[in-house]
């Protein structure tokens, strides 16, 4: 049974910064004690300092250790008074985040969500009709001792299929490297984003090792996204192999690898072509 008067938000924040949040998030805010920030699984361009004072509520980095194993803590302020649990992109976007929502619902917390546009739909400013997205892939960092190859295979699916496939690069924030850990020594690296670059020459690696290069190759189509939402967003469409030159700037960054494509689809990439043109393209 839930508690009365008390409410745990969850809020999605959009992709940029403090602009990105809703009417409706605002409101909520506006009767909040706490919001607790995931800056682990995606991060805003703008400080906490600035999220504090422009939504009225005092704004608490929640990182991955408070999120997995101390979330008591978030769960204890919506039980006491309003509070909010704020997500970059929206709500749902990574399986910690439904299972915070399960555990305050078998609390007796009431729950409300707010969402908000992530990656997951705003991937389509490269022109790729949503509909025709198969199934999305991350991509993680490879180390010299781990090299999932198996995170391609559902690239390497989609791509049989016709289907595009949005892809999701690795982010580590706060994160301690395995000698630290196996010393016993709770020291934090400084964060890393997964490039476009870095992103690509893994699958290209993992195609090789998979020995599907008939498949993902330095000519295979590709588009990269960097900082979608944001007003220096840039996207880029061409070859592996051309793509592959593009700076991009700063975090974050996406790749998209489209399917079968239509005109439609076929016209709005090519507004954002690089390198040679595409066969069958008159210039």
């Amino acid at each position: 049974k839930a508690l009365a008067g008390n409410m745990l938000y969850f809020i999605g924040c959009g992709l940029a910064d403090h602009l990105d949040i809703t009417l409706r998030a605002q409101q909520a805010l506006k009767n909040c004690k706490v919001a607790y920030l995931d800056m682990y699984t995606s991060i805003l361009a703008v400080e906490t300092d600035t999220l504090t004072k422009e939504y009225g509520v005092e704004v608490v980095v929640a990182d991955r250790e408070m999120v997995e194993s101390n979330a008591e803590v978030i769960l204890e302020a919506g039980r006491n008074d309003d509070a909010a649990f704020l997500v970059v992109g929206d709500v749902f976007g990574a399986t910690t985040h439904t299972d915070l929502f399960l555990r305050a619902r078998k609390a007796g917390i009431q729950v409300k969500v707010i969402h908000n546009a992530s990656i997951m739909n705003a991937c389509s400013c490269c022109g790729l009709q949503l509909y025709r997205f198969g199934q999305t892939v991350s991509i993680p960092f490879f180390t010299d001792m781990w090299k999932p190859y198996s995170c391609v295979s559902k690239l390497l699916d989609n791509m049989e299929q016709k289907l595009h496939t949005l892809c999701l690069l690795d982010i580590k924030v706060k994160e301690v490297s395995e000698e630290n850990m196996m010393r016993g020594k709770m020291i934090y690296e400084p964060p890393r984003f997964m490039t476009v670059e870095q992103s690509l020459r893994q699958m290209l690696e993992a195609s090789k090792g998979l020995e599907k290069e008939e498949i993902f190759n330095e000519d295979t189509i590709v588009i990269g996204l960097a900082r979608v939402g944001h007003d220096d967003q840039v996207i880029a469409a061409g070859r592996c192999k051309d793509v592959l030159e593009v700076e991009f700037g700063g975090p974050l960054h996406s790749v998209v690898v489209p399917g079968e494509t239509h005109d439609l689809e076929d016209d709005m990439m090519d507004l954002y072509w690089v390198g040679e043109p595409r066969e069958g393209k008159v210039e």
